[in-house]
């Protein structure tokens, strides 16, 4: 007996010890690092079992396994864009101002500016899914879709029921829907679609057999491509609580998306396929050239996920915050920055530059707010303005510098965006968008209550500890 206790023991202290030096090996944020390695030390079995099951990027392993199998791989060369592809330019094409910018998208993203896009703001569902179902309706090919949340409520079956007709005329439709937040629903949008013969896939669905239920890694994107030629992206999930204009809707939510035309759809085309390959296996061409000029505007698909450098998105947005001259202009609806961004944004504001966060006065997550209060007086105490806009909701993601640069897609700025969830961008290098997008956020300011130092010093202590307490899990929120 006294044997077999040493064994057990000796067995569990390997297990720990296994554990540990997988943690040294992977990890490399020092705070996450040393929790992992307290739990798997200070609970012999309990601490390693949650590591294997949690803690390792399992679909970071995936997703290069299939990578092996891809005819094409994004963060190689230009992705599956044509060598003779005309619209590509360097970065030194834009102003010399915002050649920084570029240049790190450019090493980072590992993928080309293409100019002659045209971007179109789109208000909450209003205006949004009008045009979404529109070029569901006159698509004649192709249309990929991907989101992260697909309601099945009266707006959710109005693109349902489109799409369904579209696969019934004979067009490629393919949808992809996250595990997870279709669980949002019931019945389910890809039940209903499957069952009307729509070929719909599941992002890392929980399953029972083999057991797998993750709620991390999720797929963020919102993504819409029609014929390869037309495409819409932002921060709008498919749903009625989209529908602002709607008071009676007591979780109606203020938003944004973009219609998005030019050669830079080919690049939001890639971003889907690469997704529908992860999740099916089966990989496929894009649709073939040339795109053509539909504008001015310059830009580049940003693509985020586990399955890419993690800092890729921190590096670009603290790069473009860092080399702001006059303004940047931030609205986000969850604030918990990395670090590195937070000292963009102090050292940005010292500059002298007018640096403004704007973030929802109402949240959909609360937590998300008393975690962001525990810190947001080291941005007010060094100049950085911040401002809290009255409810209902706002979900809109937005960041414009000097009113040149714009940045717009799904990507929130807290770390499940910036380094566990599949997230998509688009970066814009073009003065007409900008101006309308700042003037956006300056309109919101007028109507929002500023947040001072002296506000966050007079909480009592109360509400200090339940902030306090909050944002001691920010890197999981």
């Amino acid at each position: 007996m006294e044997f077999l206790n040493w064994s057990i023991a000796a067995l569990l202290m390997a297990l720990g010890f296994i554990a540990v030096g997988h943690i040294l090996l992977n990890k490399n944020d020092p705070r996450s690092a040393w929790g992992w390695i307290f739990l798997c030390l200070f609970f012999p079995l309990l601490g390693p079992l949650i590591y294997f099951v949690f803690g390792i990027n399992r679909v970071r392993i995936r997703a290069r396994k299939l990578g092996i199998r891809t005819p094409f791989r994004l963060d190689e060369g230009f992705g599956r864009l044509p060598e003779d592809f005309q619209n590509v330019i360097p970065c030194t094409a834009v102003p010399s101002a915002y050649q920084d910018i570029a240049r790190i998208s450019d090493a980072v993203t590992r993928l080309p500016l293409v100019s002659g896009n045209h971007i179109e703001i789109l208000h909450n569902g209003e205006e949004a899914f009008p045009a979404m179902l529109d070029a569901i309706h006159g698509a004649e090919h192709s249309l990929l879709l991907v989101t992260y949340i697909f309601e099945t409520n009266a707006s959710g079956k109005k693109f349902i029921d489109a799409l369904v007709r579209a696969k019934n005329r004979g067009v490629d439709v393919r949808v992809l829907i996250d595990g997870v937040g279709e669980l949002y629903s019931i019945p389910r949008a890809g039940t209903l679609l499957k069952r009307q013969g729509v070929n719909i896939a599941r992002f890392i669905p929980p399953k029972i057999k083999p057991p797998e239920f993750s709620i991390n890694l999720r797929n963020h994107r919102k993504l819409l491509v029609a014929d390869g030629r037309l495409g819409f992206t932002g921060g709008m999930n498919i749903g009625g609580r989209h529908l602002a204009d709607n008071l009676q809707n007591p979780s109606r939510v203020i938003d944004m998306h973009f219609k998005v035309k030019g050669p830079v759809v080919a690049q939001m085309e890639e971003a889907f396929l690469d997704d529908w390959g992860f999740a099916t296996g089966n990989y496929t061409d894009p649709t073939p050239g040339p795109h053509e000029k539909e504008g001015d505007a310059i830009c580049r698909t940003i693509i985020d996920g586990p399955n890419e450098d993690p800092e890729k998105l921190t590096f670009i947005l603290t790069g473009a915050i860092a080399s702001a001259r006059k303004s940047v202009l931030i609205m986000t609806p969850y604030f918990l920055p990395s670090r590195e961004i937070i000292s963009a944004l102090q050292i940005t504001a010292l500059r002298g530059v007018e640096v403004v966060l704007v973030l929802p006065g109402k949240n959909n997550l609360p937590f998300m707010r008393w975690a962001a209060s525990n810190f947001l007086w080291k941005l007010t105490q060094w100049g950085v303005k911040i401002f809290f806009q009255p409810p209902p909701f706002v979900h809109s993601k937005l960041l414009v510098v000097d009113d040149y640069y714009t940045q717009i897609g799904s990507a929130n700025i807290d770390p499940r965006s910036l380094r566990l969830n599949f997230e998509l961008n688009i970066e814009i290098f073009d003065e007409t968008l900008a101006v309308e997008v700042a003037a956006h956020i300056r309109k919101c300011i007028k109507r929002a209550e500023e947040l001072t130092l002296l506000d966050l010093e007079r909480r009592n202590f109360a509400i200090k500890l339940r902030d306090a307490f909050a944002w001691l899990f920010s890197p999981y929120l």
